[in-house]
């Protein structure tokens, strides 16, 4: 992961618009999830889930990462995601959804790192080397905050959308030094998202592409 670090002081930091799609790990019941395509934490039945195939997913307990498979629930159109254990763990992983272009715009490779957590927030575990852009639950004198790691350190100025519970509303936040976001008191379900833009081009079955878009999601309940 060093070539990010060091390639970071020339990337461009930003997120997409509330209207755009991101992968989302919702929780569905103890140990379980529904991996949506949308711009909300339900699926967009405009936009097929299959979109999302290309997704290598993990499931992490304590220090222990094992690769977890999904179930494709077409009438839905999510996959669903059962971790096997009662155990406080955490889910997530890369959907690479290919090179997408959008008028005169450079074609960019699309990545998405999705992410739940289940079980105590506090005991949250890391993706770690399983991603390059992270978002982490941080609980904090009754609250709750977010932190931004690119690959694994603290990503100051990052521009974060935060889905407030009961408030049909996504927050706009920017993180301080150690990559945190403000503090939110609401209790419920938040999906957060943030994106970091790779100006490092290449090439994918013969298509070129010219900057690569890192989008990290990261859905919690938090006090309930």
């Amino acid at each position: 992961m060093r070539w990010f670090l060091l390639a970071a002081l020339t990337f461009l930091i930003t997120v997409g618009s509330s209207s755009a799609h991101f992968v989302f790990l919702v929780p569905d019941g103890a140990g379980k999830a529904k991996a949506v395509f949308s711009d909300e934490l339900k699926p967009d039945p405009k936009v097929p889930i299959e979109k999302a195939a290309n997704t290598k997913l993990y499931l992490v307990v304590g220090d222990k990462k094992t690769e977890l498979k999904w179930n494709l629930n077409k009438e839905g159109n999510f996959y669903s995601i059962e971790t096997g254990t009662k155990e406080d763990s955490t889910v997530g992983g890369t959907t690479d959804y290919g090179i997408f272009q959008r008028g005169d715009n450079p074609p960019q490779r699309l990545l998405y790192h999705p992410k739940v957590v289940f079980g105590e927030l506090g005991k949250a575990a890391l993706l770690g080397d399983k991603v390059p852009l992270e978002i982490v639950p941080i609980l904090e004198a009754g609250k709750i905050r977010f932190q931004v790691l690119l690959a694994g350190k603290p990503l100051e100025k990052a521009d974060v959308k935060v889905m407030v519970p009961s408030e049909d509303k996504t927050e706009a936040v920017t993180t301080d030094a150690k990559g945190l976001t403000p503090t939110f008191e609401k209790k419920g379900e938040y999906g957060v998202y943030a994106k970091f833009i790779e100006m490092k081009g290449g090439e994918i079955d013969g298509k070129k592409f010219e900057q690569t878009s890192h989008y990290a999601t990261l859905v919690v309940t938090f006090g309930k």
